[in-house]
């Protein structure tokens, strides 16, 4: 039984493959008339679209096509929906019809923009209420990005003319509100349990009215709704943990946080991607009951199954960013048998039409000028017609009508902007504390880290010769361990929050300025707690200078130079877009800082050309602010040997001298390293923001 059907498959994958080769010849043969010649058929009655007003079709009324495998009644277009009044504009109450004319997507190619590459191609269509369209199309045809766009949250430096209306008015950032969006792929933190990110986005979306009981009861309904109830407390994961979710459990969350705010329009971009059949075919029929309550579904699916297919009411076909096809699923096989394109028996339709628009290995043109045949054809047909008919009424409501479009946008009141820092800083202060690579193990590594500092440099220390060196060396070593170590390890923690937090900017849910300082203030307790636990123990064991000022500031100066350090990662962080590029840009610019620490060279006699680095060197002001506070007012440094060559310390001033140091540089210093530490999150701020524009 395989054989029979892997025989009658390749069978059928021939003749299609041959029907459009032969169509592909008559088409060029015919080219040079330049006329549009229509085959004769039924009547064009049987392709029209029943988009304004229910039309019932009956058995009799559709050719008797022995090739053209029946699809269930379920496809039928015929609904019970009140008519929309145009007395004002009221998309939850009415349901969201939306329309597109003469609508053509740009792009820029390579990111210069320079050259420019267009996606979409003159395509007009609509979607009413209470409808499941599924867009359709072989891989480049620009299904994706025709619904992006239609959802307005097309890509920075998309460059869009034409159309788009939803009940009459032109489509702006209110569309984040009133619709939905699911993306292909799932971005979530892992860290988070379901229940949990389900109360993070129900604050960031739900209107500021909405009681505790009434988005605790919202929650608890999609849950059930979604069959997510018995994972509520299960952590999301990100594919390394133990217990995680399900790739469709994943995606029925990704439905769910989309449901929160009841959108009247929801768009679904490959929602069955990554699902086995019965999870994908729930999935669809959970999109079709929506549909049925009123809501308009539109979303790009690809190579659905038989099954999957039947449950739409209404499919786009897209060929090259042109529309081939726009009506049920049923009229779309009669419309391509009516050209010459039969699916044959047991075929799966979904595949059968997009095969045919599919541009095939070593026929591109033939394959290209057939698909854009069968686009003509359908610009010219009765379906077309009656589709325009509906655009070009919503398009004249809109040029003609006198009633108030914002009312119900101004009737929702968003969440107040400290509510919406609390929710982003409380969600990336629980992420840092259940991830343990984050903070607890940099707890570990630094406490491990004083021991054995203290351990190599426990009884040198001592007033003598020897013992400066030594001193100097245990100041050098606790400022580069707290300036290296953390500065590296946050180059990941923008970079890796970038996809998730550009899909959230593009919805509206918070501003750059509020998810960075709310990172960088998740981060700051750690920031304070590791280096002083790091300098308590270090210091004391190392046995430098026991008086409780000369440890304050250096405590102060450890805990700052770790901040300042940090700082300095998130900006190299948010400047660049991976960390080996954020690496290959800032270890330079970290043997400039070495080296002008005042360690390895005396600052006066550094080279005009570099003089200007100290300003920017916090290893410096630390390294001088820490040396001050072990030597000023020394006054006995033991000299055992004294000759022109090798002179003795004899007093902290001396040590002073010897590195360029001023006692009345403490405050200075101090100053110097707070500016650095806001200087470079101000310009890691710049770099976030920027990156937010181009989303």
């Amino acid at each position: 039984m395989p054989s029979c059907r892997a025989l009658r498959f390749e069978r059928n994958a021939n003749t299609r493959s041959g029907l459009r080769l032969s169509k592909a010849k008559e088409i060029m043969s015919d080219s040079d008339s330049k006329l549009i010649h229509v085959e004769s058929g039924p009547p064009p009655e049987e392709h029209e679209l029943q988009l304004v007003v229910p039309v019932a079709t009956s058995n009799s009324e559709i050719p008797s096509l022995d090739s053209t495998p029946k699809l269930s009644k379920r496809n039928s277009s015929e609904r019970s929906l009140p008519l929309r009044s145009y007395s004002k504009w009221s998309p939850t109450e009415q349901g969201a019809t939306l329309v597109w004319r003469d609508l053509c997507v740009y792009t820029n190619v390579g990111g210069s923009g320079r050259g420019m590459k267009r996606i979409i191609n003159n395509s007009t269509g609509a979607i009413q209420p209470g409808t499941l369209m599924a867009l359709m199309g072989s891989s480049g045809s620009g299904k994706t990005t025709l619904m992006s766009t239609l959802a307005f949250r097309q890509p920075a430096g998309t460059v869009v003319q034409g159309d788009i209306l939803i009940n009459g008015r032109r489509i702006g950032p209110f569309m984040h509100r009133i619709s939905g969006y699911v993306y292909q792929d799932d971005l979530f933190i892992g860290s988070l349990t379901v229940l949990e990110h389900l109360n993070f986005m129900a604050h960031l979306r739900l209107d500021r009215r909405v009681s505790r009981e009434e988005r605790r009861l919202i929650i608890n309904e999609l849950l059930e709704r979604t069959g997510l109830l018995s994972a509520a407390q299960t952590r999301i994961g990100s594919g390394d943990d133990k217990k995680v979710l399900s790739g469709g459990e994943r995606k029925r969350l990704a439905f769910a946080v989309e449901l929160l705010n009841n959108p009247v329009i929801l768009f679904c971009d490959e929602p069955t991607t990554g699902l086995d059949s019965f999870s994908a075919q729930q999935l669809v029929a959970t999109l079709y009951e929506l549909a049925q309550k009123g809501t308009t579904i539109l979303c790009t699916i690809h190579q659905p199954s038989s099954q999957l297919f039947d449950n739409f009411n209404n499919v786009m076909l897209l060929a090259d960013g042109r529309v081939a096809f726009t009506g049920s699923p049923q009229h779309a096989l009669s419309f391509f048998a009516n050209h010459g394109y039969y699916c044959p028996e047991a075929y799966n339709p979904a595949d059968f039409l997009i095969g045919v628009l599919a541009t095939d290995p070593g026929y591109e043109q033939a394959s290209q000028r057939s698909a854009q045949h069968l686009c003509d054809q359908f610009a010219v047909s009765s379906a077309a017609k009656q589709r325009d008919m509906l655009v070009n009424l919503e398009i004249h409501m809109a040029q003609t009508g006198n009633f108030p479009y914002d009312t119900e946008v101004e009737s929702f009141r968003g969440v107040p902007w400290y509510k919406r820092f609390h929710v982003v800083w409380l969600r990336a202060t629980l992420t840092l504390f259940r991830d343990p690579t984050i903070q607890w193990m940099r707890f570990v590594q630094k406490i491990a880290m004083a021991f054995i500092i203290g351990a190599c440099f426990a009884g040198t220390t001592v007033p003598n010769q020897l013992g400066v060196q030594a001193v100097q060396g245990a100041v050098f070593i606790m400022i580069s361990e707290n300036t290296y170590h953390p500065m590296y390890s946050v180059l990941n923690l923008f970079p890796q929050g970038f996809p998730l937090f550009m899909r959230e900017t593009r919805s509206g849910l918070y501003s750059a300025a509020q998810y960075y300082i709310a990172n960088i203030l998740a981060l700051l307790p750690g920031m304070i707690i590791e280096p002083f636990l790091f300098v308590t123990i270090c210091y004391w064991l190392t046995g430098l200078r026991s008086t409780f000022y000369a440890f304050g500031i250096t405590a102060i100066c450890v805990v700052l130079v770790m901040n300042v350090a940090t700082a300095c990662g998130c900006f190299f962080s948010t400047a660049f877009n991976s960390v080996p590029l954020a690496m290959a840009y800032l270890v330079p610019l970290d043997y400039i800082f070495m080296i002008t620490s005042g360690i390895f060279i005396q600052i006066s006699s550094l080279p005009v050309a570099f003089w200007w680095t100290q300003f920017l060197s916090w290893m410096l002001y630390a390294n001088e602010t820490m040396t001050i506070a072990q030597w000023s007012g020394v006054q006995n440094i033991t000299c055992f040997e004294e000759s022109a060559d090798l002179p003795c310390f004899h007093t902290g001033q001396d040590v002073l001298d010897k590195y360029s140091f001023n006692e009345d540089n403490v405050a200075r210093n101090l100053l110097a390293l707070v500016g650095l530490f806001f200087g470079f999150h101000l310009l890691g701020y710049y770099c976030l923001w920027r990156r937010a524009r181009k989303v």
